[in-house]
């Protein structure tokens, strides 16, 4: 899953994360755990459907991991966009997606989770 591919790599220094020409999460171990705690925590949050409060927790942190995995591959991208020469073309893969995927589904998530906690609560109050 790549987030970008650049067809100019000549003038880039090895360490650099478009050295290959492909920019993914495997490129930087700390967003490589993100994407991995991201993806864990949402799939955790399936399975805790009997604890509401819970699951909108962690609904909540899989937004705030997303945010950060957009933000942190677009500094990375950037610090090496920067060094690329003139003409160089760059292709968006599905990666780039993903993370606004993950926002939507989360978001989609907590409000039918929240929906379905105030239908709860409502029914509580009709015993």
């Amino acid at each position: 899953m790549s987030f970008f591919q650049v067809d100019k790599t000549q003038n880039l220094p090895d360490e650099s994360a478009l050295s290959d020409g492909i920019f993914n999460i495997h490129d930087n171990l700390i967003m490589l755990v993100i994407v991995c705690l991201a993806g864990a925590l949402a799939f955790g949050a399936i399975f805790m459907f009997k604890n509401r409060s819970q699951q909108m927790t962690l609904s909540r942190l899989v937004i705030v991991l997303s945010v950060l995995i957009a933000v942190l591959s677009g500094i990375l991208f950037w610090m090496d966009y920067k060094l690329l020469a003139a003409g160089t073309q760059i292709v968006g893969g599905f990666g780039l997606l993903s993370p606004i995927l993950t926002l939507i589904f989360a978001f989609l998530a907590l409000r039918f989770i929240n929906k379905d906690e105030k239908l709860v609560k409502s029914m509580d109050r009709l015993r």
